[in-house]
């Protein structure tokens, strides 16, 4: 968690990785302010490209990771892969996966969680709720 410059309270941040601007806009709606009345506020960072989010990656306080699955050229998956190759504290990743079949996949790229693409604003929340607990108990 990081301190938030305005409120001066902590605030978890998120990177959300899209090549689609409108996936993007769904995790930020979905996610809203507060993911769980237990957490601090969040503050959402968006990015469109993978170099882009290893950049953040590697130069921001992220708390948790939302990579899109079905990004193209470079999907959410090989993201998530490379950051757990690559990144020696790197954050938790949640993967957006268009069909529960693709579990497998999450697993190989070492995804900490899965939820569903269409972005689930119910389950989304509650999956980014329950890895950040996680971290935290580490």
């Amino acid at each position: 968690m990081t301190e938030d410059q305005s409120s001066g309270g902590p605030t978890l941040k998120v990177l959300v990785y899209s090549d689609d601007r409108q996936v993007r806009e769904q995790v930020r709606l979905a996610l809203g302010r507060r993911i769980s009345p237990d957490l601090p506020e969040i503050e959402v960072v968006d990015v469109a490209t993978q170099p882009a989010a290893i950049h953040a990656v590697d130069s921001g306080n992220y708390d948790v990771v939302i990579a899109d699955g079905e990004a193209v050229p470079s999907g959410g998956m090989g993201l998530c892969h490379q950051l757990k190759d690559e990144v020696s504290d790197c954050p938790p990743v949640v993967l957006l996966v268009a069909r529960v079949a693709d579990a497998w996949l999450a697993s190989w790229s070492r995804a900490d969680a899965i939820s569903t693409h269409p972005v689930d604003p119910v389950e989304l929340p509650r999956v980014v709720a329950g890895v950040v607990r996680a971290a935290a108990e580490v």
